[in-house]
C-alpha cells in the first residue's frame, strides 16, 4: 500500500479539477462599479483604469444594457456633479447624475439591481466625506442628516440597494430611520462597514474627482493595521441595521473578510478597489501576466476568503470569460 498522498490523481484533467474544485465565482457574485456623468452622449476615458470610462445617462443605460445580457447583475453607481459646494448639495438633487441613473435605469432594465454610493466627497468643495466644522474638522454628527437626505433621494429615485461609504459613526442608523420614515422599509443597505484608509484609492479619486483639498481621510477611515477594530465596526453597522456588510479594500485585508465571515451571519462584499484592478491592468499592459488567469485567481481569493459579493471592475470580462466557460 502506497505510503504517501497521492493529490494528483485528482488534478490530472481539466473536467476533473472542475469537479472536484471547492470555489467558484459565478456572474451572480459580481458588482460592476460605474461612474455617472452630468450630460448626454459622452463616454469619457478615466486615464488611471485602462478599460474604465465615466458615462452620461444616456450611454450608460445602453452599456448597461450590454451588461444585463451578459448576465451581470447589478451594478453601483457613483456621481459627479455640475457644481460643488461646502456641504455637497448636489449629492441629494432630485435631478443629480446618479437621481437620473437610477430612474432611467430601473425603467430600461427593472432587473438590474442599482446600487447607489452614499457619500459626500465627489459633491463637497472640499473633498471630504462629510460636513466641516469652523476649524476645518468632519464633523461626524452634522453629518449624518446630510448622508440621510441622500439616501432617501436615491430610493425616490429607484434605487434596490443604498451603499453608504462616509465612515461616520451611527450613519447607518440614521439612514435606516430616514429610509423607514420615508416608507422605503424594504430598501436595503450594504454598508462599507470596514472601509480603510488605502493607498489603493489613487485612480479612484481621478475617476470620481473626488481628492481631499487638504489633509487626508485617516480621521474617519480605518488604520490599515488595525485588526480586531474592524470587528467592532462591523458589528456597530450590523446592529444598527446594515444588511450586507462590505470590507474595502480586498486585497490587502484578506484576514478581514475571513473575520467577517466568521463573525456574522449576513452577507458579506468586497470591493476590488481601482488601485488593485490598475496595477493588474499595468502589469498586462506591459505582457507581465495574463488579464483572464490573473483577474480569475485574485477573484478567486477574495471569494475563497469568504466574501459572497464582489465588486470589481473586471466585472464585464469575468463575466465573459465564465460565459465561455
Amino acid at each position: 500500500m502506497s505510503d504517501f498522498f497521492r493529490g494528483r490523481r485528482l488534478r490530472r484533467s481539466a473536467t476533473i479539477r472542475r469537479m472536484v474544485r471547492e470555489t467558484q465565482v459565478t456572474v451572480d457574485d459580481l458588482i460592476y462599479p460605474m461612474f455617472v456623468l452630468p450630460g448626454s452622449g459622452v463616454q469619457e476615458p478615466i486615464g488611471s483604469m485602462p478599460g474604465q470610462y465615466r458615462w452620461t445617462v444616456d450611454l450608460m443605460v445602453e452599456e448597461c444594457r450590454r451588461l444585463a445580457d451578459i448576465g451581470i447583475p447589478a451594478v453601483l453607481l457613483f456621481g459627479i456633479p455640475e457644481e460643488k459646494d461646502a456641504r455637497g448639495s448636489e449629492a441629494s438633487a432630485a435631478r443629480g447624475a446618479v437621481q437620473h441613473a437610477c430612474a432611467a435605469l430601473k425603467q430600461s432594465l427593472p432587473e438590474l439591481c442599482v446600487i447607489t454610493d452614499v457619500c459626500l466627497c465627489e459633491y463637497t468643495s472640499h473633498g471630504h466625506c462629510g460636513i466641516l466644522s469652523p476649524d476645518g474638522e468632519v464633523c461626524n454628527d452634522l453629518t449624518l442628516h446630510r448622508l440621510a437626505e441622500v439616501a432617501v433621494s436615491h430610493a425616490r429615485a429607484g434605487a434596490d440597494i443604498i451603499a453608504p461609504s462616509d465612515m461616520m459613526d451611527g450613519r447607518i442608523g440614521a439612514i435606516r430611520d430616514a429610509l423607514d420614515e420615508a416608507d422605503f422599509l424594504n430598501t436595503p443597505i450594504m454598508s462599507y462597514a470596514a472601509k480603510y484608509a488605502s493607498a489603493f484609492y489613487g485612480p479612484f479619486r481621478e475617476a470620481a474627482d473626488s481628492a481631499p483639498q487638504f489633509g487626508d481621510r485617516r480621521g474617519y477611515q480605518m488604520d490599515p493595521p488595525n485588526r480586531r477594530e474592524a470587528l467592532r465596526e462591523l458589528a456597530a453597522d450590523y446592529d444598527e441595521g446594515a444588511d450586507i456588510l462590505m470590507v474595502k479594500p480586498a486585497l490587502a485585508y484578506l484576514d478581514i473578510i475571513a473575520d467577517a465571515r466568521a463573525a456574522f451571519d449576513a452577507p458579506i462584499a468586497a470591493y476590488n478597489v481601482s488601485g488593485e484592478y490598475s496595477m493588474l491592468m499595468a502589469a498586462v499592459e506591459r505582457g507581465w501576466l495574463d488579464l483572464e488567469r490573473s483577474v480569475m485567481e485574485v477573484l478567486v481569493a477574495i471569494k475563497r476568503t469568504g466574501a459572497d459579493l464582489i465588486l470589481t471592475y473586471h466585472a464585464p470580462d469575468v463575466a465573459t470569460w465564465l460565459a465561455r466557460r
